[in-house]
């Protein structure tokens, strides 16, 4: 596998995983990446250790001192400029993202393309922080309300979007004028310093404080250190409902704020007056896109019964198509799970769709072979199932589709509320009242309802998260920059007397 982009993104076979913008601290301990598209080793990052980390801290806080004072169109200029350098290097960070993940690698350039997207929103939102105006109930007073930022803001990101989900926090953190601190997944290091490098370059060209952006990398224990410090304003963490469940106590214990995007189970419901052949590359990317390693991905596809055999029939030969193999090969449509472990959990669930009495209408395999050799590569599999199952209730990150009959459109969107998760969820229709009853009150619970789209694939115009274990966070577009600023409501009285609230008056 050739590797030239490695060299262009300036990542060596070890690498500090621990910056103060262009400062490195180099540590005894390593962290290992290796491609689950070859199981080849592809570098090493230095692991955080706590004297680093308190060194990070330090200088994040004592940066944050003067970049809350640069006026948000000046910040925003920064993240424009970052933006640019994106743009320049987009072909060799999607290749690493591609690389490192395991995603294919449009999905990886799409992913680049995303962090591009939001330094582009936020530069446009930094002229745009409002707050309102209001009139007060004393003569001679005005009242108004005005944002202002928190302080550190930790971001947890995951492994299947390696970059664009810090993106996401970090674009909108630095407008607000908060300082950023990331510790990226263990599972991929590379991804991390290679963007870091790139924002590095911006901070130096700018003369603006090391401590704007920092870098920890290491294990789950570098994350609980960021988690449980008073010193971080706002922890943003992305990962499985069991991680976040952890992070919001401990963050809410010392009355932290904390945004958390956590897992899905999401699905389509398919309808009688649906276009299947307009319809079905969108349930097929939901389903087997990054592998199933999306949290958006489609695990759940609700049908009428009117049309289930031939649906079931349709997919049964579409899945027959699909290509699986070297991400890299833009040929082909799934790449590997992320390691050997994801394996296990993708075998585990089956064995439980068996002995809950699931049929399998394409079977599920670990791929062997040469072109497999990382042993990562799963196949993409159809399950007939129904909604009662307890395997299908929970979240497996790894392409297992389950095929669900419904009745009635009141069934169909309680099939779709009934799971613990609540990110995204899909209706294909042309009927007018099944996809406004799906997007009312009594329709999807879920953060994201979708009409003849899939559930998989967001645009950053518009907030993105989830409800019940999903965790109930916003990040990227709409009005989610407010959860990285304090609000502070001012009241200023210009009359030549002081009236109290309420008209309360002091005879005296």
């Amino acid at each position: 596998m050739k590797t030239n982009f490695l060299k262009e993104l300036d990542v060596q076979s070890k690498n500090a995983g621990c910056w103060i913008g262009k400062s490195s601290m180099q540590n005894r301990d390593l962290l290992k990446s290796y491609s689950p598209v070859d199981g080849k080793l592809i570098g090493e990052v230095t692991i955080t250790d706590s004297i680093s980390y308190n060194k990070v801290i330090e200088k994040s806080l004592l940066a944050f001192e003067e970049w809350r004072l640069l006026p948000a169109p000046k910040r925003g200029e920064f993240v424009r400029q970052v933006g640019e350098e994106l743009r320049k290097k987009k072909q060799e960070l999607g290749k690493l993202v591609s690389y490192e993940m395991g995603k294919s690698f449009q999905e990886g350039l799409g992913e680049v393309q995303e962090m591009i997207d939001i330094c582009d929103f936020a530069t446009g939102l930094s002229r745009q922080l409002y707050g309102l105006t209001m009139h007060s109930e004393r003569p001679g007073h005005r009242m108004y309300e005005q944002w202002h930022p928190l302080g550190i803001v930790g971001v947890i990101s995951a492994f299947n979007f390696p970059v664009a989900v810090w993106s996401w926090n970090a674009a909108l953190a630095w407008i607000c004028g908060n300082t950023v601190i990331w510790k990226p997944s263990e599972k991929t290091p590379l991804c991390s310093v290679a963007v870091h490098k790139i924002v590095v370059e911006v901070l130096r060209r700018n003369k603006l404080p090391d401590g704007i952006c920092c870098l920890i990398n290491g294990d789950a224990s570098v994350g609980q250190w960021m988690t449980s410090d008073k010193r971080v304003s706002l922890i943003s963490a992305t990962g499985s409902t069991r991680m976040g469940k952890i992070v919001g106590k401990t963050v809410a214990e010392r009355f932290g704020k904390s945004i958390l995007e956590l897992g899905g189970n999401n699905a389509i419901i398919l309808t009688p007056s649906s276009d299947l052949k307009k319809v079905l590359p969108a349930i097929l990317f939901g389903a087997i896109g990054t592998a199933g390693q999306r949290c958006t991905s489609t695990r759940r596809l609700i049908i009428h019964k009117s049309i289930y055999s031939k649906v079931k029939s349709v997919l049964q030969s579409a899945y027959q198509q699909i290509r699986i193999g070297n991400p890299l090969d833009e040929k082909n449509h799934v790449g590997p799970l992320i390691d050997k472990n994801a394996v296990d959990q993708y075998l585990k669930a089956i064995d439980s769709i068996h002995e809950q009495g699931g049929k399998m209408l394409v079977e599920s395999k670990v791929l062997k072979g040469n072109a497999f050799s990382s042993g990562c590569y799963v196949q993409p599999c159809i399950v007939e199932a129904k909604a009662s199952m307890k395997i299908v209730s929970e979240e497996t990150f790894a392409p297992i589709l389950y095929l669900l009959k419904y009745d009635t459109i009141e069934e169909a969107i309680s099939i779709q509320n009934s799971v613990p998760q609540g990110l995204s969820s899909a209706i294909m229709t042309e009927n007018l009242r099944e996809a406004e009853l799906f997007l009312s009150a009594a329709g999807s619970d879920c953060g994201i309802a979708n009409v003849n789209i899939g559930t998989s694939g967001a645009e950053i115009g518009g907030a993105f998260g989830g409800e019940k274990e999903t965790g109930g966070g916003r990040e990227s577009g709409s009005d989610s920059w407010k959860l990285y600023m304090r609000r502070q409501t001012n009241t200023i009285s210009y009359g030549d007397t002081l009236a109290l609230a309420q008209g309360i008056k002091f005879n005296f």
